[in-house]
């Protein structure tokens, strides 16, 4: 009925000659003086999503995850990914030649300390490892006795014959009338940021950070519109922006080169030795080993600090702000079309995971202004529910039926960039499920309804999803919230709602709010909108205080809620968010799915009866029959 422009259901992973390509590998350590050697799931811009060419660590093990790492030995080979990977990774590897790790357990530095010894070298790419994660990897080596040794080839690369070429999609100019700020105000406050910090230049690696600053979008990755540079932005002279020339028009080259001095990615080792002498702003956390080496070697100062360039992008301006309202109230009613599709459908046949994936992304084409989605949707029914980032394949697509089905998905607009989760009810559900359902539900509210002091970080508000869960016991293993981009990456940073959200919430901040809930083998849950942070209305606030306006315009399914667990402050908040759901979303609908809309917008409580005074024999019937007011209990 559907078909997908945006993804692909075939199943990439294969881990059938892990053995034989682990073989290789082990030889070429061998050849290199190596007893390990490190394989990241990363490029040397460390991007989210990365392209074909660099997905090195799927090519070797079979895992096809956002996020892990392989530490092969000469004698082991274990790949460590955190919790959201832990079923996955063991779906996808051969366990029988690699051993997988929860990096929540045990770290890499802690596997490398228990097993390494004195005078054994740990190999790695300087270009696929941050210098913060070399900066623990060598005090963990150190700690072992053993060494750790930058190579100058990587030697996957040596034996991965058929790899793909390096993607070369066009860039294009991103509207100023989108970005809300022009290119050469942006690079202007990026100057005053260098000057401030007392440096001499700034050296840019994250496409995401050059995209935002130069308002140009691209296409050399998946989902994300980025086009692969790297930056270097001195106080005095002109911005060097390096960048694949076959990627540009004329027409956009001119417009660059009033902004910069454009020249080739391979001419980027040669502009970072021309700044020997120089301070040069760095971010760590953000850029790979093999740049600090080559500012260290040519005798650069360097000024460890973050990007100023990440809160830049994370504090949206008017226009942004103005867009992303726009596209959420665009995704909004392609999303209510789906759902209404998907009740209809379901009563008259069987549906699967990937139907409904490629429907949801048709409804999203149908507005057309659809340019991607912003990450493969997550279409999971049953146990599938239960891998936080299950990914549905044509192995693995299961049929969608009775209890729980999740679908997480988001959509690439020029004026914005959407993410949402609904789990849906398939017929009967069980008493488990409507209580794990409540009391995400419940940590849900309790985010959407936060208000807090100016100065709070997402760490300190993460708790308030989950405390309906913790007093039964049970948990999440993801955080409550990533930040989001505008037409940039669905997970942006440096503002999260987690554990380890330590950035200041700011108004104009973009953020999900989506806790879960996941009982392996059986089912998942989670519930997802994006918020975004503004100052506070409230009327006895004694300092300054943000709040959130949810900015996802969907139905929440009630069907599966327990409202005896609710409070009356959490049923009024439900009702009202769909109420502005109905009023937002439903004229732009065809007449059924705006009754039908209106029908599972009706406020939570609005069937059930108050119940008669006792030995009120008089008022017994007319109460019976009274509608109970919204929000009431």
């Amino acid at each position: 009925m559907f078909d997908s422009v945006f993804q692909s259901f075939d199943d990439s992973a294969d881990s059938s000659r892990s053995k034989a390509r682990l073989a290789v590998l082990r030889a070429d350590m061998k050849r290199l003086g190596l007893f390990g050697f490190l394989v990241p799931r990363a490029d040397a811009h460390q991007n989210e999503y990365v392209p074909a060419s660099e997905e090195r660590l799927a090519w070797l093990t079979g895992f096809t995850g956002s996020a892990g790492t392989a530490l092969i030995t000469l004698d082991q080979a274990v790949i460590f990914v955190d919790g959201r990977y832990t079923v996955q990774v063991r779906d996808q590897i051969d366990k029988t030649v690699v051993t997988p790790v929860n990096s929540g357990e045990t770290s890499p530095s802690e596997w490398i300390r228990k097993n390494f010894s004195a005078g054994q070298v740990l190999g790695f790419d300087p270009w696929l490892h941050t210098a913060d994660a070399v900066e623990r990897l060598r005090k963990a080596v150190a700690d072992a006795g053993a060494e750790l040794k930058a190579v100058d080839e990587n030697p996957i690369d040596i034996s991965w014959t058929d790899r793909p070429e390096p993607p070369l999609a066009p860039v294009v100019e991103h509207p100023e009338k989108f970005a809300g700020e022009s290119a050469d105000k942006k690079l202007a406050r990026l100057h005053t940021a260098v000057v401030n910090a007392k440096a001499d230049a700034i050296v840019l690696t994250d496409p995401h950070e050059i995209a935002w600053l130069f308002n140009i979008r691209g296409g050399d990755v998946a989902h994300t519109p980025l086009p692969l540079a790297w930056a270097v932005i001195p106080v005095e002279g002109r911005p060097a922006l390096l960048i694949d020339g076959r990627k540009l028009s004329n027409e956009l080259r001119d417009h660059l080169e009033d902004l910069a001095d454009v020249g080739e990615p391979s001419e980027f080792e040669t502009l970072l030795n021309m700044l020997g002498g120089k301070k040069v702003m760095f971010d760590f956390g953000a850029g790979a080993e093999r740049i600090r080496q080559v500012l260290n070697d040519t005798g650069a100062t360097i000024v460890k600090t973050q990007s100023p360039i990440a809160l830049m992008k994370a504090v949206k301006n008017g226009a942004e702000i103005r867009g992303t309202r726009a596209a959420h109230q665009r995704d909004g009613v392609a999303f209510a079309q789906f759902l209404f599709w998907l009740d209809t459908n379901l009563k008259k046949k069987k549906l699967d995971e990937i139907e409904a994936a490629e429907a949801l992304e048709a409804f999203r084409r149908d507005t057309a202004k659809l340019k991607d989605i912003s990450f493969p949707t997550i279409s999971a029914a049953g146990p599938n529910a239960a891998l936080p980032h299950y990914r549905v394949t044509r192995a693995t697509n299961r049929k969608i039926t009775p209890g729980l089905y999740l679908v997480d998905s988001g959509a690439q607009y020029q004026d914005g960039t959407t993410d949402i989760t609904r789990t849906i009810a398939i017929g009967k559900v069980t008493k488990d499920m409507r209580d794990r359902y409540t009391r995400v539900l419940k940590g849900h509210i309790a985010i959407a309804t936060a208000q807090f002091p100016k100065g709070a970080t997402g760490a300190q508000l993460d708790p308030l999803a989950r405390r309906a869960l913790w007093e039964i016991g049970a948990d999440f293993d993801h955080g409550t919230g990533h930040g989001v981009g505008s037409y940039l990456s669905v997970h942006e940073g440096p503002q999260r709602i987690s554990k380890l959200g330590h950035t200041p919430l700011e108004p104009g901040m973009i953020l999900s709010n989506e806790p879960g809930y996941y009982k392996e083998g059986a089912f998942g849950i989670r519930i997802e909108n994006l918020v975004l942070v503004e100052r506070s209305k409230l009327k006895t606030a004694e300092r300054d205080f943000l709040s959130f306006e949810t900015l996802t315009l969907a139905p929440i399914d009630t069907r599966p809620i327990d409202p005896k667990l609710l409070t009356k402050e959490e049923v009024a908040w439900l009702d009202a968010y769909h109420k502005r759901v109905a009023s937002e979303i439903g004229p732009k609908l065809d007449p059924k799915t705006r009754a039908w809309l209106k029908a599972v917008c009706a406020p939570l409580l609005a069937s059930a009866q108050k119940k008669p005074k006792k030995n009120d024999s008089k008022n017994a019937g007319r109460n019976s029959r009274k509608k109970r007011k919204p929000g009431r209990r």
